[in-house]
C-alpha cells in the first residue's frame, strides 16, 4: 500500500560509529548499519504525499481523515500544514548568509514536499492562512528548501500583514503560481490606516517609504493585503489603493482589473507613493491639468513629439522607424506661459514614465564639485528605474546651459550636462531616457547643446492665433464642465490678439468668479482686467485713440481700413479672390498733420498691438547690435501677431543709400529691415506703418512691392476737417456764446493738425491768465491765440509733395 520515496534531497545514510578508545583491546563491533527511516510516504491509494510519523495514524483512519495529519501534500499538487512557524529563520542553515529583508520576503517548506509540488528555489508560492474556521487571507512568499528533519511545517519570518495575537490554531495551504496571475508594479499608491500618523510622514515619508521599499523589494504583494513597516519601534500599516503596472496589453489588463485579488510585484523601479484626501484632489487636479485632451492649439506638434518619444521609449512597433540612431534630446521653446511645462507634463502622465525634474536653482553650490555631483544625482536616478521608461525635464535650460560661459563654474556645469546627454546614447540603461528642455529665448542657450545627437529636435511653440486660441478656450472650458456658445468662443478668439495659453485659463477663472454661468458677456468684461502677458513681456504700447478724435480725413481712414482692418478681420475674401493683402504702409505729409494719431487709432479700432519705433532705439555704439535690435522687433511683432510696427520719421533709419556712404551703422540697420520686412521669415499677419515728412530722403528699396507698397499723402485740413477738429478739442474747454467757430476756420487755412491744437491751448492759457476763477473762454483769448500761432508749412514744401505723389502713382 505505502511506497517508500527514495528521492529526498541532502540525506545521507548514517553509520552508527563507536570511537576507537572505547572499544580497545575488544572485539570489533559487527557492521550493523541499518537504513534510515524515511521521513515521507506517499499512499499510492488516495495519493497523499505524508510524513512518516503520521502514517499510522493514516493507515487506521483508512485514507478519511486526511486533515487531521500534521501536513501532507494532495493529489491537487497543494501542500497543506497544520503547523505554522513565525520568528527568526536565521536559525536556520539554510538561510544564515541572508538579510534580514530577503528573509522577510521567504517560505522555507521541506525538501522533499518542494520536489513533490515540482518547484525549485525562488519560485513564488500563494499561502492561505487560516485560524479555525476563520480564513485569515493569503500571502506570497518566495520558495526556499529546508530539510525534512525539521518536520512538516511552513516556516516564515513574519507576518505583519495580520493581527496574530490572539490566533492559536494557525493552518496553512501552500499552492503554487502561474506566471500570468503576476503583474510588474509601476507605482502603488497606499494610504495609512490610521490618519494621525500623516504627520510624520510630512518630514519622514521619504525615507519611511524607502525602509518599505527595501523590505519589500522582490516580493510580491496582494491588493487585498495591508502592508506594514516597523521603524523605531513604531508599526506604520498601509493598505494599498490602487496600483499602476507596466502591463501595455490593454484586454489583459481589462482581465486582471476583474480579478478580487490581484498580485503585483514589488522591482527596483517601483514607486511607492502615499495617498490622503488631500493628495488624492491634488492629484485628480493634476491629472485634469496635465492632459493631452485638455491642450488645445499645439495638435501638430503632440503628434510629432509622440513619434519621437514612441521611438525613444521603444514602444515604436514599426520596424522602418528603428533603423537610425534615436534622439534623446528635445529643446522646447516659446514666450513664457504658451504651455510648454503644461506639455510636457502632460506627456510625462499620458506616457507614465518615470520623472525627474532638474532644477537649475538646486544644482549651483559654491562648493567644488559638488555642483557637477548634484547634476549626475539626477541622471543616476534615472538609471536606477531602468527598464521603465524616463524622462529628464530641464526648466529654464538656459540658466543650467547658457550661451555666454565666462565664469569657470558655468563653464564647468555646462560641459559636464553635455557629457551626461552624451552618455545616454552609449549606456544600456540610458536607451529609454529622454531630455526635455524648456526655454523662452532659444537664442540664450549654449550653442555645443543644440547639435545633432544632444538636443537633436527643437520645437517653437508660437503665441497662439484666432484659431489655436479658439481651440484653447474650448479645451480649457471642456476642462472646467463650462458650456458656452461656439459663436461666443470664437468671438473672444478674436479679439484676444497677444494672449498665450495661461492668460486664457487666467481669463476663463476670472469670468467665473464673477458670474454664476460663464457667457460671451462674462468672457468679454474679463478682458478688462486680464491683459495679454506676452504683450506685458515685450512692453508693447497699447493706443487709446480712436477715428472719433481724429478730425476729418474720411477718405484716408477708408483707406487705412482696406489695407489693415480688411486682411486682418476678413482674410477669406482675399483667399477667395486669390490676392495677397498689402505688407506695409507710408504715410507721409508736413509735420503735424496727425500721421501718428492716424497710425494709432487703426491699431486701436482693428484691435491689434502695437509697436512704436523711433530711430534711436534702433542705433547702438556696439558692432552688431543695431541690427540684432531690428531682428529682435520683427521677432516680438511675430509673436504677438496680428499686429502694427509703426516707424515714425523712418526717413532717419531708412534714407537712401549711396555709394559714399560705405558700410555705416545706417546701412547695415536698413539692409536687416529690409530683409526682415521681406526676406525668408514669412511675416504673417504683421503690418508695416511708416511716416515721414521727408519722403523724397528714403530708399527705393523700401518702396517696392512687399514692403511699403501702398503710399498715402496725408494733407493739411481742408475747411471741413478744421471745423470738425475745433469741435473736437473745444469739447473740453468751456467757451462763451461769443466764440465763433466758422469765424476761427477761416482764420486758420493752412493749418495743421497740430496747429488748430495749439490755437485752442494758447487761448484757454490766455483766458487763465485773467483769473484762475475764469469760467469761460471769450472771443478775445482766442484773438490772442491766432496771433500767436501760424501756419509753419512752407510752400515748397507742399510742392514738393505733390511732386513726389505724381511720381508714385
Amino acid at each position: 500500500m505505502f511506497t517508500l520515496d527514495r528521492t529526498r534531497l541532502g540525506i545521507k545514510n548514517k553509520t552508527k560509529c563507536v570511537p576507537l578508545s572505547v572499544n580497545a583491546g575488544k572485539m570489533p563491533p559487527k557492521s550493523a548499519s541499518k537504513k534510515e527511516k524515511p521521513l515521507w510516504w506517499n499512499c499510492e491509494k488516495c495519493q497523499t504525499y505524508l510524513p512518516t510519523g503520521d502514517l499510522g495514524k493514516h493507515q487506521t483512519d483508512a485514507c478519511a481523515n486526511v486533515a487531521g495529519l500534521n501536513g501532507y501534500v494532495d493529489s491537487n499538487a497543494a501542500y497543506h500544514s497544520r503547523k505554522v512557524e513565525l520568528g527568526n529563520l536565521a536559525v536556520y542553515e539554510e538561510v544564515k548568509l541572508c538579510t534580514e529583508a530577503q528573509r522577510y520576503n521567504l517560505v522555507l517548506l521541506p525538501v522533499s514536499v518542494i520536489r513533490r509540488l515540482k518547484l525549485m528555489l525562488g519560485d513564488y508560492v500563494a499561502i492561505k492562512l487560516t485560524a479555525g474556521n476563520i480564513q485569515l487571507g493569503t500571502i506570497v512568499r518566495t520558495l526556499w528548501p529546508v530539510d525534512d528533519r525539521h518536520g512538516a511545517k511552513v516556516f516564515l519570518e513574519a507576518l505583519d500583514e495580520f493581527d496574530l495575537t490572539s490566533v492559536s490554531d494557525l493552518r496553512a495551504t501552500v499552492t503554487t503560481i502561474g506566471g500570468s496571475c503576476l503583474e510588474d508594479a509601476e507605482e502603488i499608491f497606499l494610504r495609512l490606516d490610521d490618519p494621525s500618523q500623516a504627520k510624520l510622514f510630512k518630514k519622514n515619508g521619504k525615507f519611511l517609504l524607502g525602509t518599505l521599499k527595501h523590505q519589500l523589494l522582490g516580493s510580491v504583494v496582494l491588493s487585498n493585503n495591508p502592508l506594514s513597516l516597523n521603524v523605531c519601534n513604531k508599526r506604520f500599516k498601509f493598505r494599498i489603493d490602487h496600483t499602476v503596472t507596466v502591463e501595455n496589453d490593454l484586454p489583459a489588463q481589462l482581465n486582471k482589473m476583474n480579478l478580487n485579488e490581484r498580485m503585483f510585484i514589488v522591482l527596483k523601479c517601483t514607486k511607492l507613493t502615499l495617498l490622503d484626501d488631500g493628495n488624492e484632489a491634488e492629484r485628480g487636479h493634476q491629472n485634469r491639468m496635465y492632459n493631452l485632451r485638455y491642450i488645445g492649439g499645439l495638435d501638430q506638434t503632440i503628434v510629432e513629439l509622440k513619434e519621437l518619444l514612441d521611438l525613444a521609449f521603444g514602444t515604436e512597433t514599426n520596424a522602418t522607424s528603428t533603423g537610425g540612431p534615436i534622439s534623446r534630446g528635445i529643446l522646447l521653446s516659446g514666450v513664457s506661459g504658451v504651455g510648454k511645462t503644461m506639455l510636457v507634463n502632460a506627456l510625462a502622465v499620458h506616457y507614465r514614465c518615470h520623472v525627474v525634474r532638474l532644477n537649475c536653482s538646486e544644482v549651483f553650490s559654491k562648493f567644488y564639485g559638488e555642483s557637477e555631483a548634484n547634476v549626475s544625482r539626477h541622471f543616476a536616478e534615472v538609471f536606477e528605474v531602468y527598464p521603465k521608461p524616463a524622462m529628464v525635464i530641464v526648466e529654464e535650460l538656459h540658466n543650467l546651459c547658457p550661451k555666454s560661459t565666462a565664469t569657470d563654474i558655468v563653464k564647468r556645469i555646462s560641459q559636464h550636462f553635455l557629457n551626461l546627454l552624451d552618455s545616454l546614447h552609449g549606456n544600456l540603461r540610458g536607451n529609454r531616457t529622454v531630455v526635455i528642455g524648456t526655454t523662452d529665448n532659444v537664442d540664450n542657450v549654449n550653442g555645443l547643446l543644440r547639435r545633432g545627437g544632444r538636443m537633436d529636435y527643437e520645437f517653437e511653440l508660437p503665441v497662439p492665433d484666432a484659431i489655436a486660441r479658439e481651440a484653447i478656450l474650448e479645451r480649457i472650458l471642456q476642462r472646467s464642465e463650462q458650456k458656452v456658445r461656439q459663436e461666443d468662443v470664437r468671438a473672444v478668439a478674436r479679439v484676444t490678439h497677444g494672449y498665450v495659453g495661461a492668460d486664457l485659463e487666467n481669463l476663463v477663472s476670472k469670468a467665473a468668479s464673477t458670474a454664476k454661468a460663464i457667457d460671451g458677456a462674462s468672457l468679454l468684461a474679463a478682458l478688462q482686467h486680464v491683459k495679454a502677458s506676452a504683450m506685458r513681456e515685450i512692453m508693447i504700447e497699447c493706443p487709446n485713440v480712436r477715428w472719433s478724435d481724429i478730425g476729418g480725413q474720411e477718405e484716408l481712414k477708408l483707406k487705412l481700413r482696406q489695407i489693415i482692418d480688411w486682411p486682418i478681420h476678413h482674410p477669406e475674401v482675399f483667399e477667395r479672390l486669390g490676392i495677397k493683402p498689402p505688407r506695409g504702409l507710408l504715410m507721409f505729409g508736413p509735420p503735424g498733420c496727425s500721421k501718428t494719431m492716424i497710425a494709432k487709432a487703426i491699431a486701436t479700432e482693428s484691435r491689434l498691438n502695437f509697436l512704436s519705433i523711433k530711430g534711436s532705439e534702433l542705433f547702438s555704439m556696439w558692432v552688431g547690435e543695431s541690427e540684432r535690435a531690428v531682428r529682435d522687433l520683427f521677432r516680438r511683432a511675430r509673436q504677438v501677431a496680428p499686429s502694427i510696427i509703426f516707424f515714425d520719421e523712418i526717413d532717419a533709419i531708412g534714407g537712401e543709400r549711396t555709394a559714399e556712404s560705405g558700410s555705416s551703422v545706417k546701412e547695415r540697420v536698413l539692409a536687416q529691415l529690409l530683409t526682415e520686412m521681406d526676406g525668408v521669415s514669412v511675416l504673417k499677419d504683421v503690418r508695416i506703418v511708416a511716416a515721414t515728412n521727408r519722403p523724397d530722403l528714403i530708399d527705393r528699396a523700401l518702396m517696392r512691392p512687399g514692403r511699403l507698397d501702398r503710399i498715402v499723402y496725408v494733407r493739411l485740413p481742408n475747411e471741413a476737417a478744421r471745423e470738425e477738429i475745433f469741435r473736437i478739442k473745444l469739447k473740453s474747454i468751456p467757451t462763451s456764446d461769443s466764440v465763433d467757430i466758422g469765424q476761427l476756420v477761416r482764420r486758420t487755412a493752412g493749418c495743421s493738425g497740430s496747429e488748430i491744437e495749439a490755437i485752442c491751448q494758447e487761448a484757454a492759457l490766455k483766458g487763465l491768465e485773467s483769473s484762475f476763477d475764469v469760467q469761460t473762454i471769450e472771443w478775445q483769448h482766442f484773438e490772442h491765440a491766432l496771433g500767436v500761432v501760424r501756419p509753419r508749412t512752407s510752400p515748397d514744401l507742399l510742392r514738393l509733395y505733390d511732386e513726389y505723389l505724381k511720381q508714385h502713382q
